[in-house]
């Protein structure tokens, strides 16, 4: 006991000794948080009606307590009444195994029985944002897509029921709304553009049913890719994102959403996304105005420019982006582009790949004429063209009778010559995606435009016309072996029923 009582009594002197030298020398100040200036973004501010919280002129000293609590307490109960609890529900179909009877004893019970169906409602639960006092609110399209009832729950516990008004599955972005209400705190819209990764963030939401749960932390990254849709484009976060949080707000140290939290790596518990608030700044009045999303169309397929491709086309650089296809009677055919080409600017804006190109295209307003900026034969050339409107997504359902790689939502091609020189692939051998059909089970599946089908069922496709044989049959599933870049991966793809 009395050799404790000396550790003790020896860490605590110790321990006072080392405060006293740290206040002394200023150590203190130089490990916490420093101050820095601090401006408002322009555009903060957004629809919302509630003002900003005051936070003092360094939100990024947010860490230090003031009145007995946190800055990021201050900033919680702030928000607090602009976040909702979205609770959904929808009636699921399970079909039971029939069962069969021995025919030994003849009448009604002989033979095999049909299945039978029986349907039950699966609840559900998200986190939505008010935008506006009159019951707009912001959610993710997974939270309240397909479902049969919405019900947003409001942070003083009354509670309402929802509409959709618009949804957008590309971006994962819903707008609901409530209506009979004219009180809602609408939460300020900040500039996501403006953040940068090391910058505070906060996350409310619903994690696991657990009402209004607040987490802290930094933005992780920006721009990052998760392989979801073609406009990926996500906030990455180490603040903890969980099930239930999605569609919840993601604030910045003053108080302004500048992501919508959709997304989890799993296995991870500290890496979260969240689509960002300027991307929904372009989709929402879309969505309010006319329920959907409409977007530039190009007409082209493009590829990832990799290294090797690069230098078969005798370019120094792999920044770009290749047309694999042209669509015929499309903008980008009557510009004069051609297959081949590599696409390096855009509206004055450089191209470095793939999605730099489709995301600048659907934020194209239809009609509007571009320059585009593309190599060909290793020279710099300019080609105007005039931007349509993309077709509307249509459901995971195709039309009855289509067969082959369409039934997929797969539209293909024999690769050119020069392409089959380039890959190595033969004279015969692989075919490539020209096109995948928005909502259809290839895109669902990950397919993407560009990739060269090598294998279907473990067996080599030897052309397009081989590929269609052999997926005209009857079987509902596809394992294709993929050549995207220079890796390969197997894409399993499940169409749906006639």
């Amino acid at each position: 006991m009395a050799t404790t009582t000396v550790k003790v009594s020896v860490g605590v002197l110790f321990g006072c000794a080392l405060g006293l030298l740290l206040t002394a020398t200023g150590a203190l100040e130089r490990i916490g948080l420093q101050p820095r200036s601090w401006s408002k973004s322009s555009s903060g501010g957004g629809t919302g009606d509630l003002p900003l919280p005051d936070l003092g002129v360094d939100p990024d000293r947010a860490v230090e307590p003031e009145a007995g609590h946190s800055r990021f307490a201050r900033l919680a109960k702030q928000a607090a009444p602009g976040v909702v609890k979205v609770h959904t529900s929808k009636t699921v179909v399970r079909r039971l195994p029939g069962m069969r009877f021995p025919g030994l004893f003849g009448g009604p019970l002989g033979g095999e029985h049909p299945a039978l169906q029986q349907e039950f409602r699966v609840p559900s639960l998200g986190t939505g944002f008010i935008i506006s006092s009159d019951g707009f609110i912001v959610t993710n399209n997974h939270v309240v897509d397909g479902v049969d009832t919405i019900d947003v729950i409001f942070s003083d516990g009354s509670q309402a029921p929802a509409q959709i008004v618009g949804q957008d599955p590309k971006t994962d972005l819903a707008l609901i709304r409530v209506k009979g209400r004219t009180d809602l705190h609408a939460l300020p819209l900040g500039d996501s553009d403006a953040i940068l990764p090391g910058d505070w963030v906060l996350a409310i939401g619903n994690p696991f049913g657990l009402e209004h749960t607040v987490t802290v932390g930094i933005v992780s990254a920006k721009g990052r890719d998760i392989g979801q849709g073609p406009y990926d484009d996500y906030i990455q976060t180490d603040a903890a994102i969980n099930p239930g949080n999605s569609g919840g707000p993601l604030l910045d140290a003053a108080g302004r959403v500048i992501g919508i939290n959709s997304a989890v790596s799993q296995g991870a518990n500290t890496i979260g996304f969240a689509v960002p608030i300027n991307l929904a700044k372009q989709i929402v009045p879309q969505l309010q105005a006319q329920g959907h999303v409409t977007r530039g169309f190009l007409g082209v397929t493009a590829q990832p420019l990799t290294t090797e491709l690069a230098a078969a086309f005798g370019l120094e650089s792999s920044d770009g982006t290749l047309v694999a296809q042209v669509t015929p009677g499309g903008p980008a055919e009557a510009a004069g582009i051609r297959r081949g080409d590599v696409i390096v600017g855009y509206r004055g804006e450089a191209i470095g790949e793939v999605l730099d190109l489709l995301r600048a295209v659907s934020r194209t307003p239809v009609g509007e004429r571009v320059d585009l900026e593309v190599i060909r034969d290793r020279r710099r050339q300019t080609f105007e063209a005039r931007i349509a409107e993309a077709e509307s997504p249509v459901s995971g359902t195709r039309v009855a009778g289509t067969s082959g790689p369409e039934a997929f939502g797969l539209h293909v091609e024999d690769p050119s010559p020069q392409l089959r020189r380039q890959l190595r692939l033969g004279p015969r051998g692989g075919v490539a995606v020209a096109a995948v059909e928005p909502g259809g089970p290839a895109e669902e599946a990950g397919m993407q435009p560009g990739d060269l089908l090598l294998e279907l069922n473990n067996e080599p496709i030897q052309n397009a016309a081989d590929l269609r044989n052999r997926l005209s049959g009857s079987s509902p599933r596809a394992l294709f072996l993929v050549l995207r870049g220079r890796m390969t991966l197997y894409i399993p793809v499940v169409r749906p029923p006639s």
